[in-house]
């Protein structure tokens, strides 16, 4: 529908003012909220995230057309709920203890968010104890832990030995300039992945 690829179109281009105008338009017309998501905002970041993957757009890109799709999601929201829609899963996301980058941790939230999942969002300089925590308290489906620096790696094992320690059946996904899908495996993690694109889908296969 016209309206749909509009709102597509607004979103890839950061307009968030266009964007909330096309999402009052649809819900006006009586189209489906789940359509409205679907179809035309997770279209959009579907595709900016497999541009931004891809090279072909960058994080200030991502970060506009973000905004407009959070702008849209803002009027969504209490349709949505109406209609019913169901999370795919819950993930806890933060930066290792030690920590305090969250550019990248933020894109992962955002298309994770994309894709359909709740995510609770710890921020920085987490332990492996808060993270375990916040899972238990949440029963996550997915850990999702990032990290910059070599030095705050290690911390990534020890969420994994705290996972195994506590019982749970949660998957741990670990990423981060450092960190390599050979240490991933190394310290018992279920999941690497280079970027934020690859991370919600590696996600979803998990669920």
């Amino acid at each position: 529908m016209e309206i749909l690829k509009d709102m597509y179109d607004a979103i890839t281009a950061g307009d968030a003012k266009k964007t909330e105008e096309l999402v009052t338009l649809a819900l006006e017309q009586n189209m489906s909220p789940n359509k409205i998501l679907d179809e035309g905002m997770l279209a959009a970041m579907n595709d900016i995230g497999e541009n931004f993957k891809n090279g072909i757009v960058f994080i200030p890109e991502v970060l506009v057309a973000a905004r407009a799709m959070n702008m849209g999601a803002v009027l969504l929201k209490p349709a949505l709920m109406e209609e019913g829609v169901v999370s795919k899963g819950t993930v806890i996301i933060g930066t290792a203890k030690g920590d305090l980058h969250d550019i990248g941790k933020n894109l992962v939230r955002l298309m994770m968010e994309c894709k359909g999942f709740t995510v609770v969002d710890l921020g920085v300089d987490v332990s492996a104890e808060k993270f375990v925590e916040s899972a238990k308290e949440h029963n996550a489906d997915i850990i999702a832990c990032s990290a910059l620096l070599t030095t705050t790696m290690v911390e990534m094992q020890r969420i994994v030995d705290a996972v195994s320690e506590a019982g749970l059946s949660t998957k741990v996904m670990v990423g981060g300039a450092p960190v390599t899908d050979a240490y991933c495996k190394s310290i018992g993690a279920d999941g690497y992945t280079p970027d934020a694109t690859s991370a919600s889908e590696m996600a979803l296969g998990f669920i």
